[in-house]
């Protein structure tokens, strides 16, 4: 792909590094999306999570913008090995979905999250920065499978039950790889019947970057989760690599536009 000279893609080095992350966080998914949580910092404006410490922060800097003012950061994905996730007390994704199907395959899984592009960068070559950059993380650690909540913003199941039931109707992962959402805030997706799937408008509400992973063959789990704090609709989005790996040429011929979030 062509390059920028003024941006570099690069795992997280230090607590500035992760800052810059979560300031970044802060103005997409609080002052944009309008949602909140436990541990957001207002007054620095950051968002953030107790998971924080233990991902790792694949993140796209723009030297061109202030580093001491941590606005640098116009591009951010996190990850966590399945080897860390014990340290970290589980996955993230955990609170909102069984994942209990993932562990039994054995296999080296890893979970995505909190995907963002800053505003002034969407529809340009952001996102293909972050991918090729995932892929290479997912490459040297010989990752088998990868996860993780990816959101519809807002709590409104009505306005999205096209989107939730098409992907129920065609996009359900297979038996052996079907978290489930947990009781609590489980919204199940088969709102409407197959039959009364309008699939060109379910495929206009759901976020482009949804149908990035779908098209690199991406499937969901079983039941949307209902974050009313974050205010949104989360699926759980799984990624089988020996899936994608027959996909992956074609996707880079795509372009990834819109607010490009992989959700949370």
């Amino acid at each position: 792909m062509n390059t920028d000279p003024h941006l570099t893609l690069r795992l997280a080095r230090d607590d500035r590094d992760l800052m810059a992350a979560q300031r970044l966080r802060y103005r997409v998914f609080i002052q944009e999306l309008g949602g909140d949580g436990n541990l957001v910092d207002h007054d620095r404006r950051l968002e953030r999570d107790r998971f924080d410490p233990f991902f790792d922060h694949l993140i796209l800097v723009d030297e061109r913008r202030d580093a001491a003012t941590l606005d640098d950061v116009i591009g951010v994905y996190r990850l966590l090995p399945g080897d860390k996730a014990g340290a970290a007390g589980g996955f993230y994704s955990e609170g909102e979905y069984d994942l209990d199907p993932l562990r039994r395959t054995g296999r080296r899984l890893v979970e995505l999250g909190r995907s963002c592009v800053d505003a002034e960068h969407r529809g340009g070559m952001a996102m293909m920065y972050l991918w090729n950059g995932l892929s290479e993380y997912v490459l040297e650690r010989g990752i088998e499978i990868l996860f993780g909540p990816a959101s519809f913003h807002g709590t409104d199941t009505a306005r999205l039950a096209q989107a939730l039931s098409f992907l129920h109707h065609h996009h359900l992962a297979p038996p052996e790889l079907r978290v489930t959402a947990r009781e609590a805030s489980c919204q199940p997706m088969d709102l409407l019947a197959a039959d009364q799937v309008d699939r060109k408008a379910a495929l206009q509400d759901i976020p482009p970057l949804i149908k990035a992973y779908l098209r690199l063959g991406g499937c969901v789990g079983d039941g949307a989760w209902i974050d009313h704090a974050f205010n949104t609709t989360d699926v759980c989005l799984v990624m089988d690599t020996a899936q994608m790996a027959s996909k992956y040429k074609d996707f880079y011929g795509r372009k990834v536009t819109g607010h490009d979030l992989a959700g949370r």
